[in-house]
């Protein structure tokens, strides 16, 4: 994911356009020219914000789909346009909803978990993530360690359930990374409320890494792909593509489905 809130001008909040195929949502591991990772889990998850075109929820559904992650804001100013009556559409349509921050560094981590808080309404079944990552459109204004602590503490204090975090290996352990070659102020470590929370995975290689802090967990989802499209299978591999919206990105749980009902409702 990356910051994507200049990407709104010019765009409807709910166009439609369809296209894509379905994926099961058991586990595998794959092999030789499976394009699937090379990692068991349940294929069940997507994340998507408003420059997502989605036609219907209900075909999200039927393509073995349970949970959507949407994107709901960024910094302490800017709420997705297209978040809440996407709400209501992907409840109705029996997905599991969840929504992610785009965490920056203009507004403290405070400011930021208000203004989540008060445009997601989070209730006992919506998952609630912090995206932590470079802000790789102006540098300058990517999130620190402190704010993402801060954000973590305030939306445990509101809702008492911690947030997931969504962050890469290498910006986790204070590796220089993305396109800009930044790093985090400091890595996260052990000692951290942030390694309190369960971590959501970007990694696109077969074997993902585990930060540091996360070292004796694991991650409890995993992006292992971005942005993927029916035109993007290639060499006879399988589409990862999602019936009832143009793209996605596509996350594994390290579970099954009774586990990631669990997960999505149930953390302290």
């Amino acid at each position: 994911m990356i910051s994507r809130r200049a990407m709104l001008a010019g765009m409807t909040a709910l166009p439609a356009v369809a296209a894509c195929s379905s994926q099961q949502t058991t586990s595998y591991s794959s092999s030789g020219s499976s394009n699937y990772p090379a990692v068991p889990g349940l294929d069940a998850v997507i994340d998507i914000s408003h420059n997502v075109r989605v036609s219907d929820f209900n075909l999200v559904r039927r393509s073995n789909i349970l949970g959507v992650i949407h994107k709901a804001t960024e910094g302490g100013d800017w709420v997705d346009p297209s978040y809440a009556p996407r709400r209501r559409q992907a409840e109705a349509a029996g997905l599991l909803w969840g929504s992610y921050h785009f965490g920056t560094r203009q507004y403290s981590g405070e400011q930021q978990a208000a203004s989540f808080l008060a445009a997601t309404q989070p209730g006992p079944k919506t998952l609630m993530a912090l995206d932590l990552e470079p802000n790789e459109g102006n540098p300058r204004n990517t999130m620190r360690l402190a704010q993402a602590e801060a954000f973590v503490l305030a939306v445990q204090r509101a809702t008492g359930r911690l947030p997931i975090v969504y962050t890469h290996p290498k910006w986790a352990n204070g590796v220089r990374y993305g396109r800009a070659n930044m790093t985090l102020d400091k890595p996260v470590t052990s000692s951290s409320i942030v390694s309190r929370c369960d971590l959501w995975l970007a990694d696109y290689r077969e074997q993902p890494e585990v930060p540091a802090a996360w070292a004796d967990r694991g991650w409890r989802l995993w992006q292992y792909v971005a942005d993927e499209r029916e035109s993007d299978a290639a060499y006879g591999t399988q589409s990862r593509a999602v019936k009832g919206l143009d793209f996605c990105d596509r996350n594994l749980f390290a579970g099954d489905a009774a586990g990631l009902t669990r997960f999505w409702t149930s953390r302290g």
